[in-house]
């Protein structure tokens, strides 16, 4: 999930590559909307093989994640033919099948016998069906993602350092298991010395305008017993969004904020996070994988300095905030017969495994539960184990202001000092409650 983001990465290269593309005459061109951004690149590179293939040319239409939200909800809800094929926000499968923004796809699937049970099942749940957990499809699973954490490897390993910390903590210094450990070394490196160079223990999600805090607060909430609803009864948030054990979790992850982060990170995101590692601020972030690739193969902290852990366990549960995207077709595009044909090709195996070795995220089971996947990237176990254990925000057709919602009551709280936690959260289940209220829900 990323709905209104702060980066930009690949924005000319991508631009340069759809210029190149509709450049060429084909019988029939597709345009592919998403944001821009790496794995938006490889994209590229992976469909010149469809075309080849098919005659079918692609053109691609990639904005920042800062207006990507904005620029094709607006596409979406105006009807627009721009979009023949959409890689949108998991937040946006509610609101796109309610209103016919997306074609659906189970006669497709059934003809070309595409199957949901070759897919990771958490990426089916959270990219294609609506409503959740109903055999309903809207899109194919495109992008995996998750929250994941880096480490400065080549710090860790130093031997003044580890000395130091088993004397401190009674245990080695390495990547941690349960947030308690993190918040130990975050503490451990908080102002400390490195190279002539002072550091800061952690980045974490901080961002007030689109989601940031709130996809960063998650990875804590999950994992000390937050819930978006009673299981049992729908839309019934009171003593799960503001349990004791939730409020535990939001007052760590505040304390986490003041006592370990670098100053001035109060409303810092993704590409804040990547500026603050590759710089060498910082000996943990908090990130999604989908950038890992890139920081692997960065020439000052890549390589043999960095290392990855999955989201650290809570005191009860063990947790990590869904990301990612599903593919799907634009119900108002007049090449729907075309667009369908991408996703028959993209949904093949070896097509998939292409995509993984260029820089995308594969759902599909047959190419990351293979015997070689682990070994296939230093970060490929961790985002293995992360898929097996994710959530996912609310994807309701009002999502928005459920999460404009969350992002002020954490963000007050957390950042601007204002109130308690259980304060915060209490406000949360009231704003929720109205908003399901408006939506005939409650």
């Amino acid at each position: 999930m990323k709905s209104s983001l702060k980066l930009t990465l690949g924005l000319a290269s991508a631009i340069t590559a759809s210029t190149a593309a509709s450049s060429v005459a084909h019988a029939e061109d597709l345009t592919l909307c998403w944001a821009a951004w790496d794995p938006a690149n490889a994209l590229v590179e992976l469909s010149k093989d469809f075309t080849k293939q098919t005659n079918i040319g692609m053109k691609f239409e990639f904005v920042p994640w800062t207006n990507y939200a904005d620029r094709f909800l607006n596409e979406l809800n105006s009807h627009g033919k721009l979009c023949d094929l959409i890689i949108g926000d998991s937040q946006w499968i509610g609101g796109a099948a309610e209103n016919g923004h997306y074609v659906k796809l189970n006669d497709f699937f059934d003809k070309e016998k595409i199957s949901m049970d070759d897919f990771v099942p958490a990426t089916v749940l959270g990219y294609s069906e609506w409503p959740k957990n109903t055999p309903n499809y809207w899109a194919l699973p495109a992008m995996a993602d998750a929250v994941g954490w880096t480490y400065r490897k080549d710090w860790f390993s130093k031997p003044e350092l580890q000395t130091e910390f088993k004397a401190k903590y009674g245990r080695d210094l390495a990547p941690p298991k349960t947030y308690d450990e993190l918040k130990d070394i975050a503490k451990f490196f908080q102002g400390r010395d490195i190279d002539g160079k002072k550091v800061y223990g952690a980045y974490i999600f901080t961002e007030r305008g689109s989601e940031g805090i709130t996809m960063g607060v998650t990875n804590v909430l999950y994992d000390y017993g937050f819930q978006y609803e009673n299981p049992k009864k729908p839309y019934d948030m009171k003593g799960f969004v503001n349990s004791a054990d939730a409020v535990k979790g939001l007052e760590f992850y505040k304390d986490l904020y003041k006592c370990c982060t670098a100053p001035g990170m109060t409303d810092a995101y993704m590409s804040e996070g990547l500026d603050a590692f590759k710089s060498g601020q910082v000996a943990m972030q908090m990130n999604w994988f989908a950038f890992f690739p890139g920081l692997y193969k960065d020439p000052n902290v890549g390589g043999d300095k960095i290392g990855f852990f999955p989201n650290p366990a809570g005191p009860d549960a063990h947790f990590t905030q869904l990301g990612g995207q599903g593919i799907s077709v634009v119900s108002y595009s007049d090449h729907k017969d075309a667009a369908l044909k991408y996703i028959k090709w993209f949904a093949q195996p070896a097509v998939q495994q292409k995509w993984w070795e260029i820089g995308g995220y594969s759902a599909l089971k047959a190419v990351v539960e293979a015997p070689s996947f682990p070994k296939s990237a230093p970060f490929a176990p961790d985002f293995l184990a992360s898929m097996q254990m994710v959530k996912d925000f609310w994807a309701e057709p009002s999502y928005a202001t459920l999460l404009q919602a969350m992002q002020k009551r954490v963000h007050d709280f957390v950042v601007a000092d204002q109130g308690t936690a259980q304060e915060a959260l209490d406000s949360l289940v009231k704003d929720w409650t109205a908003t399901f209220q408006d939506d005939g829900k409650i």
